[in-house]
């Protein structure tokens, strides 16, 4: 592809058909992948912020579309090769049934046609929402599981010590909480990892929206883990205090559920907070 310098209205009007074939191949070549994504979104509550992720992306490219109408546009070859790598990606991922790499070939495929097409100054503007889609991807359950365990064991070994501290008659083995008069187990939900995941993309997204310096967006990113982690070892905390004195029907049905649903509002509270302090903290 010739590299000229071309406004993007005008790119785009240029390559119109071929934009309009390249649409039409997406549709045909993932048009049951991004479906099945979808019902496990549905399906799975770890990854139920896969229906606001693309939402979310095209806020914040609709967001640069001005910067982007006066970026200068050099189509780049570069993309040719993102492009073929993207292919690689989809073909691995189908031969081997490997989800994550079939889903996520499409953020690559999206970031080469955009650096092909519309060069690396268009790239550079719409990058972050491109690479924003990738927390609609699935973990492979192999990394899923490998961040799960040692997570439930920590959270279920701090929520012990605090339950120690309180004066509660309480051992642990593993994952086990053990109490005088019942035993419960921290399940994969209770270890952080569901709302690590939907607070991961959401403090991402809070981040790039409301802080202009990298130091401080990577505070807020990074700040997802220990509210992850401190949020769920007060459900397990309060869960384990109520179940000691009113029984196993309180770490079950309706309490369990409102208690998941509490803790991650309470991850968003303090998520938005430290946000505001350190917009406001001086640099």
């Amino acid at each position: 592809m010739t590299a000229m310098r071309i406004p993007l209205s005008e790119s785009l009007y240029r390559y119109r058909f071929d934009l309009l074939l390249v649409l039409m191949l997406l549709v045909v070549v993932y048009g049951t992948i991004v479906p099945e994504m979808a019902v496990q979104w549905y399906q799975d509550d770890n990854y139920s912020h896969g229906f606001l992720v693309p939402l979310i992306a095209g806020y914040f490219l609709y967001q640069r579309f001005g910067e982007l109408k006066t970026a200068p546009v050099q189509p780049a070859n570069m993309g040719l090769v993102v492009i073929i790598i993207a292919l690689v990606q989809l073909i691995i991922g189908s031969l081997a049934s490997e989800y994550f790499t079939l889903r996520s070939s499409l953020v690559v495929l999206l970031a080469g046609i955009t650096l092909y097409f519309f060069g690396t100054q268009a790239f550079k503007t719409a990058r972050f929402p491109i690479l924003y889609l990738l927390f609609m991807v699935p973990l492979p359950y192999i990394v899923y599981d490998a961040l799960t365990f040692p997570l439930k064991l920590f959270v279920t070994r701090l929520s012990v010590g605090i339950m120690k501290f309180m004066g509660l008659v309480v051992i642990r083995e593993g994952n086990i909480i053990m109490f005088p008069s019942i035993t419960l187990e921290v399940a994969d939900a209770c270890s952080g990892i569901r709302s690590l995941m939907s607070l991961l993309a959401i403090s991402t997204a809070y981040a790039f929206l409301m802080q202009a310096s990298s130091i401080k967006r990577w505070i807020v990113i990074v700040s997802a883990l220990p509210l992850a982690l401190f949020t769920n070892t007060l459900r397990v905390v309060v869960t384990g205090i109520l179940s000691n004195y009113a029984g196993a029907a309180a770490a079950k049905g309706f309490f369990h559920e409102f208690a998941g649903m509490a803790v991650f509002a309470l991850a968003i509270g303090l998520l938005l907070a430290i946000g505001i302090l350190v917009r406001e903290k001086e640099s």
